[in-house]
């Protein structure tokens, strides 16, 4: 649902198209590489895998996308862990919705040159 609600949201902002969903490390790393956006929003905890190691195996890349971290789990330890492997951002699922917005709008302005 949340995925869902985030689509939704982003449909909304100029110069955003989800181009994609995973629920594992290795479908999230193989269509990240496949398609290269720009920025992709991770959780830490996937059916599969770990969001974790998806930053890790991304961020071998050339030109690896943002990364934000939008997780249910924002302790101290897992957000060092997400910077550690190279996470842009992190942002709490249950309080920092309308923050994630606004960085993605700022972002496809940034992207835009607006």
């Amino acid at each position: 649902m949340l995925r869902m609600r985030l689509s939704e949201a982003f449909s909304d902002i100029p110069g955003v198209e989800v181009i994609g969903e995973a629920e594992s490390k290795k479908e999230a790393v193989e269509l990240i590489q496949k398609v290269k956006p720009d920025v992709v929003i991770l959780d830490i905890r996937l059916r599969v895998g770990h969001g974790i190691d998806v930053i890790h195996e991304i961020k071998k890349d050339e030109n690896p996308p943002v990364i934000i971290m939008f997780t249910g789990y924002p302790y101290p330890h897992f957000k060092k862990r997400c910077e550690d492997e190279g996470a842009d951002y992190f942002f709490n699922k249950d309080a920092d919705f309308d923050e994630l917005l606004g960085l993605v709008t700022e972002l496809a302005k940034q992207k835009s040159g607006k």
